[in-house]
């Protein structure tokens, strides 16, 4: 299940655009842009973290969060592990890509007011990242 939310500050903003009018049956590619995507990929959003400061054994590619002394949670993405200090990443996976949506609508109906206040409620939680 896909609810669209056709919302200024929606991450995909595009895709969602793109299944507006959707009928049921219908079949579309959605081709997004880097930019109208994830963005694209921003070296300044790897940053040097003390090691010491993060907890358990971490590997490479592994998930992790950070909060800032401003109370805001950063996710990041494991790069590397140097002498005491990790690289992190804090653009998207999917940052710098292009991304090309194939639907086939085998339902569609109108979102329930709780479906469109829970997806909005994700994409704010997204924005905070």
């Amino acid at each position: 299940m896909l609810t669209a939310v056709h919302d200024e500050a929606a991450m995909l903003l595009g895709l969602s655009r793109g299944l507006q009018n959707l009928t049921k049956g219908e079949k579309r590619n959605i081709s997004l842009s880097a930019e109208e995507a994830y963005g694209f990929y921003d070296p300044k959003k790897i940053i040097l973290y003390p090691q010491n400061k993060l907890p358990g054994k971490i590997r490479t590619g592994d998930p992790i969060s950070i909060v800032g002394k401003s109370g805001t949670v950063r996710s990041y993405r494991v790069l590397q592990l140097h002498d005491g200090m990790v690289s992190l990443d804090g653009n998207h996976p999917l940052a710098g890509q292009d991304l090309v949506f194939e639907i086939e609508a085998l339902e569609v109906r109108e979102a329930t007011r709780g479906e469109i206040d829970d997806a909005k409620n994700m994409v704010s939680k997204q924005l905070l990242h």
